[in-house]
């Protein structure tokens, strides 16, 4: 378990279920995906995040308010490994998707910091990676926020069919050092 100021990142509870399919059944949280998640397609998610969480210790974690313990939505990391038909793994990329009536509120960069510093200072990782369709600008903002940066790179995302709206992605990245030195 991680916490911030405000948030809990936790392992994932079976009450959390529910709001998570709720969360990926929303269009407007959805809207930089390919599509919504069915109830058991976003179930089933959930069960493979809860168990990288029991097996590595880390993963992409559930977020929780701490005054009031409500989910609301998930942040963390995850590994591409080399088998990975992403063109830049092996990686490890932040991620996040929180609900719409807790945007604007800094939760997200709030966790992704929190994230990153469990990646370089408890992981020891070199680098951690984000990405997202060109036209995700609220996403961006948030890579922003946390201290990332952009590479200049883009690439089309290999799991959407040539000419998808959400085919073309930014690359951000953020290295142990830049972390380091945005603590000095």
């Amino acid at each position: 378990m991680l916490e911030t100021e405000r948030l809990i990142l936790r392992q994932w509870r079976d009450e959390d279920y529910p709001d998570f399919a709720q969360l990926n059944a929303d269009p407007l949280v959805t809207r930089y995906f390919p599509s919504v998640l069915s109830v058991k397609e976003s179930y089933e998610r959930a069960d493979k995040l809860r168990s990288l969480i029991a097996s590595r210790g880390w993963g992409l974690w559930a977020v929780e308010l701490k005054a009031t313990g409500e989910f609301i939505g998930v942040i963390g990391l995850h590994a591409h490994n080399d088998d990975s038909d992403l063109p830049y793994a092996p990686l490890t990329e932040i991620a996040w998707r929180i609900f719409p009536s807790h945007w604007g509120r800094g939760y997200a960069p709030e966790a992704a910091r929190c994230s990153l510093q469990f990646a370089f200072e408890h992981l020891e990782l070199e680098a951690v990676y984000s990405f997202t369709a060109l036209i995700n600008i609220p996403s961006q903002r948030v890579m922003i926020k946390a201290g990332m940066v952009n590479t200049g790179e883009e690439f089309d995302h290999p799991k959407l069919e040539s000419g998808h709206d959400l085919e073309w992605h930014c690359l951000y990245r953020l290295t142990k050092d830049q972390w380091l030195a945005s603590l000095r």
